[in-house]
Formats: structure tokens, C-alpha cells, sequence
């Protein structure tokens, strides 16, 4: 029980800690929502957990979260296996994200790079390819935001060390966003 009580305790305190970064929240909705209106799309990319994530936040947005709208375009660049060690055996693992940004990014897309560190390489270089043609940057990052917090066009830093706390706060966020989208997107 102890380790339970640990855990929901450490979740409510980061969770909690959420409320300072509201507007970079609502901003990144309304982002992605003017972007998508535009008939742009959203590309995610992240290793791990945060693989799991963008996957997820992808199919929120091309099926539906909670109302019924149109399908919108997202690609979680995590999901093509074939893609990933083609790339990755031919170039290096550091390459994955950014060959796939350089396929399929146009300029006015928006890219959002999830990483609790901040400073996953493969994630840096995808950001640094999609900056070069023009995207949109986001970074979904936790401890002190690494590398990415100053290279993306919006940081929003879950303010944790605990990498689970910060993939939880991830995930919601990602909610909150699709939240917003269905909002702006439920009347079109």
C-alpha cells in the first residue's frame, strides 16, 4: 500500500503543479487547431513511452476524442517498423525522425517532439529537419526540458524528475489538447 500511496501522492503533486503552464496548454490547442484548419497536419515522434503517447494523441485526432467530427490529419512517425530499422540500420537510430520529417513534413505542419529528458537525440535531429523546412515545433519535455526546451517554438516542461509523473502529465496534456481541437473542429 505504501508504494500505492507513494504513487497517487507523487501524481496529484505534479499533476497539481500543471496550473502554471495553462496558457502554453490552451496555446498549443489553439495552435494546432489553426494549423489543422489550414489543411496542415501534425506529425509526433518519441522514444519509449512517449512513443506510446504520440501514437495515441495521433488516433484521438484522425478518429475522434469526444465529439463526433471529421478525421484530422496526425502521423505518430513511432509506428512504421519497417521505416525505423531501414532507417536506422542504413543511416543510424539518431535518423529516424528526422528522414521521416524530411518525407513528409511541409512547411506550416506542426511537429511535436515528446520527451521526458529533453534531450533524445533522434527527437532533436526530426526537430531540427522539420525548423529547416518550416514547421511548427513543439516539445512535450519534463526534468529541466534539455536541449529541446530551446529549440522548439513551445516548450511545455512538466516540472518533474520522475519520469512516470511526467508521462502521465504528458498524456493528459495530449487530452486536453484534442479537447480543444474537438471545440474548434465540432462545428466544421
Amino acid at each position: 500500500m505504501i508504494i500505492t500511496e507513494k504513487a497517487f501522492k507523487e501524481h496529484l503533486e505534479t499533476v497539481t503543479k500543471l496550473r502554471n503552464l495553462l496558457n502554453e496548454i490552451e496555446n498549443l490547442g489553439k495552435k494546432l487547431s489553426d494549423i489543422l484548419k489550414k489543411h496542415n497536419k501534425v506529425l509526433l515522434m518519441g522514444n519509449g513511452g512517449s512513443a506510446a503517447d504520440c501514437q495515441h494523441i495521433a488516433a484521438e485526432l484522425v478518429g475522434r476524442f469526444k465529439k463526433e467530427r471529421k478525421g484530422l490529419p496526425a502521423i505518430a512517425l513511432t509506428t512504421d517498423t519497417s521505416i525505423l530499422t531501414a532507417v536506422g540500420n542504413d543511416y543510424s537510430f539518431n535518423e529516424i525522425f528526422a528522414r521521416q520529417i524530411e518525407a513528409l513534413a511541409n512547411k506550416g505542419d506542426l511537429v511535436i517532439g515528446i520527451s521526458t529528458s529533453g534531450n533524445s537525440e533522434n527527437v532533436i535531429r526530426g526537430i531540427l529537419k522539420a525548423k529547416e523546412i518550416g514547421c511548427y515545433t513543439v516539445g512535450l519535455l519534463g526534468k529541466n526540458g534539455g536541449k529541446l526546451k530551446d529549440l522548439v517554438d513551445l516548450a511545455i516542461v512538466v516540472p518533474s524528475n520522475n519520469t512516470p509523473r511526467i508521462q502521465e502529465c504528458h498524456i493528459l496534456i495530449g487530452h486536453i489538447v484534442c479537447e480543444i481541437v474537438d471545440r474548434e473542429f465540432s462545428d466544421v
